[in-house]
């Protein structure tokens, strides 16, 4: 099946957004209040070009409900697709930043994760381009945006 032939109308897979929607908003929610920035994090030397705290909730939010999406339709297709493997991949490696950045206060082993999260979200993007243009479209504001938290993750790891 492709994601030109796969029904996304039926009462299942409506079922099955939900489901994902739900999971990836959810565990995001849950990672995101039990490892938030602290003294640890409030005493790094950060660049120039750091966001405020309070925008990284708000894009985290709608880049999720995107992933969600995204992941929904690679499932809905194929569950056991590369497509889908990649999905999984990547969404395991983004709930593992926050909790080794803040709880475990680990730059550089966290950087080492958002390098394989990017090269894992950029291969879902390959990998689905031809297949299904939709999906792919949507993890590309979630490519830019670990491209730039990729970059700052770097940058605060230069400067501590």
């Amino acid at each position: 099946m492709s994601a030109a032939t796969t029904d996304y109308q039926t009462p299942r897979s409506w079922l099955v957004l939900a489901t994902f929607l739900l999971v990836v908003i959810g565990v995001g929610a849950l990672i995101g209040t039990q490892s938030v920035p602290g003294a640890w994090y409030e005493a790094l030397n950060k660049p120039s070009f750091n966001p405020p705290n309070w925008i990284f909730g708000p894009v985290w939010f709608a880049l999720y409900v995107l992933i969600a999406i995204a992941g929904w339709r690679s499932f809905i297709d194929n569950p056991a697709s590369t497509s889908s493997k990649l999905w999984y991949g990547q969404m395991a490696l983004n709930w593992a930043w926050s909790p080794v950045w803040f709880i475990g206060q680990m730059i550089w082993p966290a950087f080492a994760i958002i390098v394989v999260m990017w090269l894992a979200i950029l291969g879902f993007i390959l990998v689905n381009w031809n297949r299904d243009r939709l999906a792919a479209s949507l993890f590309l504001p979630y490519l830019a945006w670990v491209s730039f938290a990729s970059l700052l993750n770097l940058s605060i790891g230069i400067l501590n």
